[in-house]
């Protein structure tokens, strides 16, 4: 299942706190703030979708991310590499390497971890 673009903005948010309650939440976005009613139905969305748990503390929740970082993007590129480079991963490499503007330092830092990667194998 996939966030939408409020929500993945939100469980960046929770990624990086890592357990907050809704005030914590709030003071991560820059103004206008999104109203707290906006939060919590988005929280509620991502509970349901099984991205985000929460602990009762009296009436208040802390909430916290069920998934992790890694696993979401991970899942969503391996996605993008299927339905985009017919499930041929040089493809993608090939095509981020030629279009996004990576400079010599960049390509070389990408070419070690793919050295790295190799010699795990």
């Amino acid at each position: 299942m996939k966030l939408s673009k409020t929500e993945e903005e939100l469980m960046s948010h929770l990624w990086k706190l890592e357990k907050a309650f809704m005030k914590d939440l709030l003071e991560e976005y820059p103004e206008p703030k999104p109203a707290t009613t906006t939060v919590a139905t988005l929280l509620k969305r991502m509970t349901d979708k099984g991205f985000v748990g929460y602990e009762l503390f009296g009436k208040s929740r802390r909430y916290f991310p069920l998934v992790e970082k890694t696993a979401y993007f991970s899942k969503h590129v391996n996605g993008l590499i299927k339905n985009f480079f017919n499930d041929s991963s040089s493809q993608f490499a090939s095509f981020f390497t030629k279009e996004t503007d990576l400079s010599k330092k960049e390509l070389e830092e990408l070419r070690s971890i793919i050295d790295q990667q190799i010699k795990k194998k």
